[in-house]
C-alpha cells in the first residue's frame, strides 16, 4: 500500500517512518537477458540457463545491478510525493548483495524512510532499504539510497 503526500512539508514530516513492503516483482529470465543486452553483461551465470544449472548457484541469477535497478519501481509502490516538479535519483551511501536472485524468483523491499533534509529548491531523502526474495534467508540487497525532490 502506497503512502501519498502532498508537498515536502508532509514528506518532512514522514522522516524517521517506516514506509511499508511493496508488492513482489518477478525477476523472469527474459527480464535478466534484457537487462544483459543492455548493459553487456553476458556472463554465463546470468544467460545460460543450462550451464547455470550446474554451476554455484545451481540457476542462473540476475546481475546484482538488475537487482539495485529494480529498488526504483519497488520504492515508487510505497511512496508517492506530489507537488514536486521533480525527482532525481542522487546516488547510494551503501548497497550490498549478500544472497544471489535466481531466475524466477519474486522480489519484494522494505523501506524505511531515514532522514529528510534541507537542499537548495527541495529535499534529499535518504532511505534504508532492503529487497528480499520469496523464501530467501538472507536479503538479496540491503540500499541505502538518495533522491531529491524539488520544488
Amino acid at each position: 500500500m502506497s503512502i501519498t503526500v502532498n508537498g515536502l512539508d508532509e514528506l518532512k514530516k514522514l522522516a524517521g517512518s517506516d514506509l511499508g513492503t511493496s508488492e513482489w516483482i518477478e525477476v523472469t529470465q527474459d527480464r535478466i537477458d534484457t537487462f544483459a543486452d543492455a548493459t553487456g553483461d553476458h556472463q554465463w551465470i546470468h544467460t545460460d540457463p543450462e550451464r547455470a544449472a550446474k554451476g554455484p548457484f545451481g540457476a542462473p541469477i540476475a546481475h546484482g545491478y538488475l537487482t539495485l535497478s529494480l529498488f526504483i519501481p519497488l520504492f515508487t509502490g510505497l511512496l508517492d510525493v506530489r507537488g514536486v516538479t521533480t525527482k532525481v535519483n542522487y546516488g547510494l551511501n551503501k548497497v550490498r548483495f549478500p544472497a544471489p536472485v535466481r531466475a524466477g524468483s519474486r522480489l519484494r523491499l522494505t523501506a524505511r524512510l531515514a532522514s529528510v533534509e534541507d537542499v537548495p529548491g527541495g529535499v534529499q531523502i535518504t532511505v534504508d532499504g532492503t529487497i528480499e526474495a520469496d523464501g530467501g534467508t538472507k536479503p538479496a540487497a540491503v540500499v541505502q539510497s538518495l533522491s531529491r525532490f524539488y520544488l
